[in-house]
């Protein structure tokens, strides 16, 4: 892009298509997310700001001091070889936190098809933008004083010069009775710092020549965000009222502003207040007489005057347009994928009810997938059943079974049973056991000092929301080595009647009852950790699903009863099946019961006559046939002592891998796990559809802070398409 020369004089863009799409960055909003290069025209609301602008757009601007800039302008200026003469268009670009109500408003409104605007035009017109921007007319009435939100004044014709240029409010440090708050003087000097702080902005700093310049606050905030100085042009006005003698400083100063790299300095000499008032005064020939005349007529050319300040504009505009548009069109890129990465964050949008049960409904569906893997074991399809190892439910389960079954099967019960039949025979061995009590006061203080050694029947921590169901655990007293037969000698001395060679009937349910006590422990323990597995199950799949820790645990808080209920019914169905073996009668169809009696009868045979055997060398170990039949003499009580022994053994082991399974496959598998009233199916689709819409909101409604985050991005986004589509034209 090149600055060339037009025919009548005047500096020209050579490319005005870059210039044009800033422009329309800035219609589209753009500028609130990216920082778009412009001419900003700054100073105090005494600076002769207006009066420079007047110059530059040959436009009558209000001298209302209730109409005073109290929101940015932009003004831009086109050349249309299509028109006959100037025409003017104003528009109004909303701010980025205005309301789709506001947004609409000001939007809609618009002045076009004027040829031209006089003072009293202009006057109208403001007014009008005034009441759509909704600003106040004086203090007290409930309304801003100033507005975010940007004028647009396009200025197109056939001899005008490319260039645009952004006019805010000027600062002031006092406030105007009716008119200006204290808080005022803040949130204008911030709305001008916004804008000087752009570092794509070129910063036309106004100040009059007839005060100390130095101490201006405009000048001084300016050299605080530019220390540089390259990019803030300095613009001198009221040169006509500089005392007699303080010319030369000025002059100075103007000489001294064109070194070190900054942009220097302009005198612009605009009309004073009896000639605006007598209307009878050409601007611009006024200027020029005026730096006819000494020692005015010392400042060089190119830093004199309204026609200069235009020629340096378009120059810097140019000048900035063309280095900063590559980089301009890739932050806008980045900002829009970043903010549409953002919206994507905060998922799907939830503000109707349609929304809301839709997005649940996915939640189930995921869900139910993630449950069907857990339970096949189907691991690999997902990478959170390695980041949480909760998510694992079927090998959770599968490991608490075995752990179940390992603690029932060696520590389940209270004495442990002789490992050979031979050994309940009456020797004298046996004798002295049965004689002797294996829980002396002595053995009963050791067991209870190594207590703390036993293992516990909980292997899971206690869940928080679920301890007034869930068993505490408890520790499991090993099973006694010895005192098997002396315990059964005692209750059935106890409880014999007049039976001859056997014993009562209801005998084998009192020791069952006693043999299998620690049966409890175990399986409420047991039961306890499912469904303390389960619950986290549910809990940590929610959270993965739904992708919001707030709507999954108001999810859980609304399935909890239900849940709560699911879990009680397991630990009823543990109770049902304790009462069941421990109080019932005893029963049993499997021949596992008779064939373990019979092993047990033939193994005592067996280990009775072996004492008699010998070997023949020929046939190897041998028994005499009268060495079989000869009987070894008992008591009744060892006779019957053993038989019960025998009995019980066999019964026990029945009975533990009935209630095992019966637990595992029933209480745990059936009402926790796989079973179709399992707790994981609670949360389905027509659990979702049931909802009122109340309830709908409770749970995936989008609080407040979501909402406005999700509204900005949404026009965010929406501009920053609008501007992606002005820089691929």
């Amino acid at each position: 892009m090149t600055i060339t020369e037009t025919p009548t004089g005047g500096l020209e863009l050579a490319d005005p298509a870059l210039l044009e799409k800033i422009d329309k960055l800035f219609a589209c909003n753009v500028g609130e997310y990216v920082s778009l290069p412009q001419l900003v025209v700054v100073g105090d609301q005494s600076s002769g700001k207006s009066s420079v602008l007047e110059g530059l757009t040959k436009l009558n601007f209000p001298r209302d001091s209730g109409l005073c800039t109290r929101f940015a302008t932009q003004i831009i200026f086109r050349r249309d070889g299509n028109l006959v003469k100037r025409e003017i268009s104003a528009f109004i670009i909303p701010a980025s936190d205005a309301t789709a109500e506001e947004e609409q408003k000001l939007r809609g409104w618009k002045a076009s098809g004027l040829q031209s605007l006089n003072a009293e035009d202009f006057t109208r017109t403001m007014k009008e933008v005034h009441e759509v921007m909704n600003l106040s007319a004086f203090v007290g009435d409930q309304k801003p004083t100033f507005s975010n939100s940007v004028l647009q004044l396009e200025i197109r014709g056939p001899n005008e010069s490319h260039l645009s240029v952004i006019d805010v409010p000027g600062i002031f440090k006092n406030t105007t009775l009716d008119r200006t708050t204290k808080n005022d003087i803040t949130l204008v000097r911030n709305m001008v710092l916004r804008y000087m702080q752009n570092e794509r902005s070129i910063m036309l700093a106004v100040v009059p020549a007839n005060v100390d310049i130095a101490t201006q606050e405009i000048i001084q905030m300016a050299s605080e965000i530019d220390p540089e100085g390259g990019r803030t042009l300095r613009i001198l006005t009221k040169p006509d009222l500089v005392d007699k003698g303080a010319e030369q400083q000025v002059i100075e100063l103007i000489h001294d502003g064109n070194a070190n790299g900054q942009l220097g300095w302009i005198l612009v000499r605009n009309l004073g207040q009896k000639q605006l008032q007598a209307g009878n005064a050409d601007r611009d020939t006024e200027e020029r007489m005026f730096h006819q005349n000494a020692p005015w007529n010392r400042v060089p050319p190119d830093n004199y005057g309204i026609s200069a300040l235009m020629a340096r504009l378009q120059e810097l505009l140019t000048s900035i347009v063309r280095r900063e548009f590559p980089s301009v069109r890739s932050e806008v890129m980045k900002r829009l994928k970043d903010s549409k990465s953002l919206l994507q964050s905060l998922g799907a949008q939830r503000e109707t009810a349609e929304q809301q049960r839709r997005i649940l409904l996915d939640v189930v569906s995921a869900f139910q997938d993630i449950t069907q893997h857990a339970l096949a074991t189907n691991y690999g399809v997902n990478d959170v059943f390695d980041e949480d190892k909760d998510l694992r439910l079927a090998t959770l389960v599968s490991l608490r079974n075995d752990v179940f079954s390992h603690n029932l099967a060696h520590c389940g019960h209270t004495y442990a049973f002789r490992a050979k039949p031979g050994e309940i025979d009456s020797t004298a061995d046996d004798r002295e056991e049965r004689h002797n009590d294996p829980f002396d006061t002595e053995k009963q203080q050791n067991g209870m000092q190594s207590r703390k050694n036993w293992d516990p029947s909980r292997k899971t921590s206690q869940t928080e929301d679920l301890e007034e169901i869930l068993h505490i655990s408890e520790p499991v007293e090993p099973s006694a080595k010895l005192g098997v037969l002396t315990w059964i000698e005692g209750v059935y001395s106890n409880s014999r009647g007049f039976e001859i060679g056997t014993f009562n009937h209801t005998l084998l349910s009192t020791l069952m009852k006693k043999q299998s006590v620690k049966w409890p422990i175990l399986a409420r323990g047991y039961i306890s950790d499912i469904i303390s597995v389960v619950h986290a199950f549910i809990r940590k799949a929610l959270e993965v699903v739904s992708k919001d820790k707030e709507i999954s645990s108001k999810i859980m808080s609304l399935l909890m009863d239900d849940l709560i209920e699911k879990y009680k019914e397991a630990i009823s169905m543990v109770e049902f099946l304790l009462r069941i073996e421990r109080e019932g009668t005893p029963i049993t169809l499997n021949h596992y019961f008779n064939d373990n009696l019979e092993k047990c009868r033939q193994k005592r045979l067996q280990s009775t006559v072996a004492r008699k055997s010998f070997d023949d060398c020929k046939h190897g170990e041998v028994v005499r046939l009268s060495d079989i039949v000869d009987q070894h003499h008992m008591s009744n009580v060892d006779h019957t002592v053993r038989d019960i022994h025998d009995i019980l053994d066999s019964y026990y082991k029945v009975a533990r891998k009935r209630f095992l399974d019966n637990v595992c496959m029933q209480a745990a598998d059936h009402f926790l796990v796989t079973g179709p009233e399992a707790p994981m199916k609670l949360f389905s689709p027509s659990w979702v559809n049931d909802l009122s819409n109340e309830r709908l909101e409770e749970i995936v409604g989008e609080g407040r802070v979501t909402k406005r985050r999700r509204r900005h991005l949404q026009k965010e986004i929406e501009d920053l398409e609008a501007g992606k589509a002005v820089l691929l034209k």
